[in-house]
């Protein structure tokens, strides 16, 4: 899989720090945050995309990965309003310990970064059947997502290795969302999560991925950003 990304470098007094964005926007993409749960709202391309970017960030331990989207448009489907609003997505290697207070004076000094392709392992190499999902229950497991919400922005924390496992939900929602919708009329909705039972949430809430196909040509009031 081929990934067009930039990098950017942003500089905090003696400290210099690596950001990694994709290099077109995700236009139909939402992560919306409901309080108790947070759901992820995306097309066929974001869901690829995003699945790469969560990849290259078990791979990345020295770098923030940027997913902007807090101010796309919704998907066409009337979504939960209780509590909800949007929000951007970093991830990141736990072994960084970046403080997510010092986020917005670093992406204000983000500039337009420097193009670049990286090429990603095969997805089906780090399929279901080479997880131990046993080994995840013990309580010597650090293997585990931690989140963060600051500037608007969620931090999902974790190892390169939970990483790299759970990469495969948004791949599969690329792969299998598409074909699954039209034919399930009665129920057109492709979903996948991180579970609470999946033995990869630390200090962090669920997120329910669902695939959309029809999105607003519009923006809503709750996707408008000052």
């Amino acid at each position: 899989m081929k990934l067009p990304i930039t990098i950017h470098q942003a500089r905090l007094g003696s400290v210099e720090f690596k950001v990694i964005r994709p290099a077109q926007p995700l236009v139909h993409a939402v992560l919306a945050d409901h309080d108790r749960h947070l759901d992820a709202y995306l097309d066929q391309d974001a869901a690829r995309r995003i699945g790469g970017l969560w990849t290259l960030a078990a791979s990345s331990p020295r770098s923030l990965v940027h997913l902007p989207m807090r101010g796309n448009r919704a998907p066409s489907r009337e979504l939960p309003e209780d509590g909800m609003r949007q929000l951007d997505l970093v991830l990141l290697h736990h072994s960084l310990q970046f403080a997510p207070s010092h986020w917005k004076e670093v992406r204000g000094r983000l500039g337009p970064g420097r193009p670049q392709t990286v090429t990603l392992p095969d997805p089906g190499h780090t399929g279901e059947a080479m997880i131990d999902h046993e080994a995840r229950h013990y309580r010597e497991n650090r293997d585990l997502f931690h989140q963060h919400l600051h500037a608007e922005t969620l931090f999902m924390t974790g190892s390169a290795k939970v990483f790299r496992e759970t990469a495969r939900h948004f791949l599969d929602v690329a792969r299998n969302g598409p074909n699954y919708v039209p034919v399930h009329p009665s129920y057109p909705y492709f979903c996948t999560e991180l579970h609470s039972n999946d033995g990869i949430l630390g200090d962090a809430r669920e997120i329910h991925i669902e695939y959309c196909d029809e999105w607003t040509h519009e923006p809503t009031d709750r996707t408008r950003r000052p």
